[in-house]
């Protein structure tokens, strides 16, 4: 190009696409829908005529590369197509059109992507969304949704979003993390991958808490894989995750009301119906509302080894969580009838943590005792050293007879 820099591409892209959709005309719709070298064709052939006609000085690598950006504007998610096809990327969070962070390996940095405008990043979300029937605009400028490949996508436009659209992106992956991945990761060691075994096999009920993208999700995949295969399962989940490789699950999902304020299904209406299929146990993705009530009933009423998530900053916080749930229910629960409800169903709180170099690890691990004179009894078995970067048993006395033999299992696991 005759000058170079981020806006004189950008000026340019703007300008072909236009050109480009001018020099399409009746014939948009069917070159699109038609094969990718016919377009690519087309297209090439337009730039070279572009370039020419505007007197611009581009190499025949920087033509290539304009042709494919050119079919991914037309066809796919332009510049996030680059991203979405990337395995080592994780999230895309984009901040308007002219900012797209992107994380590997749990450490975000700022790509040298960005949309044309504003209208350029909306019509790619719409295209996003389109296909799986949600609805964004001025009326409705949320939208929260699964793509087919199981992603999760989070947009919010004008005028919620003050600064232009924002857009994120939790990709899928197609293939779950394996413990002794985890293990050489650093996320967690030996002791503690046979201590969680041992619970899981003794049907301990489960809570794994931590903040947003602290591996919540991948730590009940790995659960969820230590159980028996002869048992059944009911998954509940607002966004499906799970990636259970199991032979007898149910999954359901959440459903958000329509653009009429109709048609709603909530976690909590799942999970009274999960009790009436029949479960071995249950797992409830994330406990964010009144369904707390429904799961803890279950835990309490035969369904053991049942897990869930909760978005708390500590093992003790989770608790204190799971009250104030509990309270913003509007049941009327006496705060001594509700903490002992708590008590009595939860047996293990698994703590993770993001930390600054963007490792996802264990912080803790805690199990609940009966309650003492109105109070919690709990008891730290594991903890994470981050001084040395080593996981440390606290405790070799545990409240919870179920535990004991896991816990001897756990000291006996190689290093």
């Amino acid at each position: 190009m005759e000058r170079g820099g981020l806006m004189q591409l950008s000026h340019l892209k703007e300008r072909l696409h236009r050109y480009l959709i001018d020099q399409l005309g009746d014939e948009t719709s069917n070159l699109i829908e038609g094969s990718r070298p016919e377009l690519k064709r087309f297209i090439a052939s337009h730039i070279q005529a572009f370039t020419r006609q505007q007197q611009l000085a581009i190499s025949g690598y920087e033509i290539d590369r304009l042709t494919e950006e050119m079919i991914d504007e037309l066809t796919g998610f332009g510049p996030l197509e680059v991203l979405l096809s990337d395995p080592t990327i994780t999230e895309i969070l984009v901040n308007g059109s002219a900012r797209i962070f992107i994380e590997r390996r749990g450490v975000l940095s700022l790509s040298d992507l960005h949309f044309i405008d504003d209208h350029h990043l909306q019509r790619v979300i719409q295209r996003i969304i389109a296909p799986l029937g949600r609805r964004l605009d001025e009326s409705s400028p949320m939208v929260d949704a699964r793509l087919p490949d199981g992603s999760r996508i989070n947009a919010v436009i004008p005028p919620i979003a003050l600064d232009g659209a924002c857009l994120s992106v939790r990709k899928f992956r197609k293939d779950m993390l394996q413990s002794q991945e985890l293990i050489a990761s650093g996320s967690l060691d030996a002791a503690i991958l046979s201590f969680l075994q041992h619970a899981v096999q003794r049907r301990c009920n489960i809570v794994i808490s931590g903040g947003t993208g602290t591996g919540k999700t991948t730590m009940l995949n790995l659960l969820s894989s230590m159980i028996d295969h002869r048992e059944r399962l009911v998954t509940i989940e607002d966004t499906a995750e799970l990636q259970l490789k199991h032979g007898h699950v149910v999954r359901l999902e959440t459903r958000p009301p329509n653009a009429d304020g109709h048609g709603e299904v909530a976690a909590r209406s799942l999970v009274r119906n999960a009790l009436r299929m029949r479960p071995d146990r249950i797992i409830l993705g994330e406990t964010r509302g009144v369904e707390v009530l429904d799961v803890l009933s279950a835990m309490n009423t035969g369904h053991e080894g049942s897990m869930t998530s909760i978005h708390a900053n500590s093992a003790a916080d989770s608790l204190l969580r799971m009250e104030t749930l509990v309270g913003l229910s509007g049941v009327p629960v006496p705060e001594k009838t509700m903490r002992q409800s708590i008590s009595s169903a939860l047996e293990v709180i698994i703590q993770l943590v993001r930390l600054p170099t963007g490792l996802r690890c264990i912080s803790e691990i805690i199990e609940i005792g009966e309650m003492s004179q109105g109070e919690y009894t709990t008891n730290v078995l594991f903890r994470y050293d981050r001084l040395h970067k080593t996981f440390i048993q606290e405790s070799h006395q545990v409240l919870n007879e179920k535990l004991v033999g896991a816990l001897e299992t756990a000291q006996e696991a190689p290093p």
